[in-house]
């Protein structure tokens, strides 16, 4: 049962992944202009909305530096040809940035202040190198030195202590990654996918697919990856780690961006369109800030109090795939079929724009809750310092 007040999805969208580097699909594509052709389809798709009633455009990005300083929301909007008149802000709430951005909307909605807003992301690590925006400089001060001393440590690092401290086996994170790619191409090949990529214009021509995912990739070839963070400082410190992170079990480095249409339902019905989820439930949290990619676990607790729902309520679950231990630490503190998570793969095989992730999983969940008739999908992402953003939806 919907009412006038709920906040609803009228449309998301959400580009290929590119790979983030040199020779990616869209390496030669400013930030900029990726989101500006995100934006511009997105608002094509519905006609019926002026897009000079759009409130307000809310953009998740991580690395504000660069090509990506100048509140890219802005600049995309207006490179997208639209009025002048509608602001836009940029967030940073690392990885769950463009979730946290759809948060912000359907909280401004609920208050009254907005009708109308696009919320989304971008991230185009190929052009502004993960990292840039504190290069060369201490992030943490003295007073979190003190506090975490002898110190806390990259997310590379803590995902081998989630891995030890849930006694997961490196043969469990690399057949899980293999999982990743076979149902991410899986879904490409069978059109899962078609409805909410859209084309991008890049200077070699359009890109309509994701390039990230690797077909064919098993758990026995992922086996012969090294580890990339172990270091004897670190194995002093950590002697119950036993460095299973490699490459093959992370998130891959992508560019992409991706956006929502949010309304009123309000609104929505007196313009004529039809929702296609509701904005049910939402939550964040701060968790151990060493363990860090920890966050979605009391989120899941803390969203699911929100919503009076359980997990059996729940038919799809979209986990970030930051590595392979945040979703099979997660698998084991709850009672649910894995089946149900990530069905069509995840960030080990389409990548994770750092700012676009959020809305890009948010995306994906919207159109495969559709796809299979499922009403309720919980979205989570964790994220550095040790937070996490949950969200529940509700088909239409």
């Amino acid at each position: 049962m919907t009412t006038a007040t709920d906040v609803v999805i009228v449309d998301a969208v959400r580009t290929p992944s590119g790979r983030g580097k040199a020779g990616g699909a869209f390496a030669e594509v400013h930030p900029v202009d990726l989101l500006s052709q995100t934006v511009q389809t997105l608002l094509e798709r519905s006609p019926a909305v002026d897009p000079g009633s759009v409130d307000d455009v809310i953009v998740g990005c991580v690395s504000q530096v660069g090509e990506q300083s100048a509140t890219p929301g802005r600049l995309a909007w207006l490179g997208a040809g639209y009025p002048s008149h509608v602001p836009a802000t940029t967030i940073d709430r690392k990885c769950g940035s463009s979730q946290q951005a759809v948060h912000f909307a359907a909280q401004g909605i609920r208050s009254g202040e907005y009708d109308v807003v696009v919320a989304g992301g971008v991230e185009s690590m190929s052009r502004v190198v993960m990292g840039s925006a504190r290069m060369g400089a201490d992030p943490y001060g003295a007073r979190i030195a003190e506090r975490f001393a002898p110190g806390l440590v990259s997310q590379g690092v803590a995902a081998e202590l989630v891995t030890a401290k849930w006694g997961l086996s490196r043969t469990q994170l690399d057949e899980y990654s293999a999982r990743s790619h076979d149902l991410a191409a899986a879904a490409s090949d069978s059109g899962a996918f078609a409805r909410e990529i859209i084309a991008i214009e890049a200077p070699a021509g359009p890109v309509a697919v994701d390039e990230t995912i690797r077909r064919g990739t098993t758990a026995e070839k992922l086996a012969g990856l090294k580890p990339v963070f172990e270091n004897d400082a670190l194995s002093a410190r950590f002697p119950e780690v036993g460095w299973s992170i490699t490459a093959g079990n992370s998130s891959q480095i992508t560019d992409a961006a991706s956006a929502l249409l949010i309304m009123s339902r309000r609104r929505c019905d007196e313009l004529g369109l039809t929702p296609r989820a509701r904005i049910h439930s939402m939550a964040v949290v701060g968790d151990d800030p060493l363990l860090m990619l920890t966050g979605p676990i009391p989120a899941t607790h803390k969203v699911l109090e929100r919503s009076g729902l359980a997990l059996s309520d729940i038919g799809h679950v979209e986990l970030n795939e930051a590595f392979a231990p945040v979703p099979l630490a997660w698998l084991a503190e709850f009672d649910v079929d894995p089946a149900t998570v990530n069905p069509r793969g995840g960030a080990i095989a389409l990548g994770h724009a750092l700012g676009a992730s959020g809305a890009r999983l948010m995306t994906t969940m919207l159109h495969a809750l559709e796809d299979n008739d499922q009403q309720f999908g919980l979205q989570l992402m964790c994220e550095a310092g040790g937070m996490a953003n949950a969200t529940i939806i509700e088909r239409l």
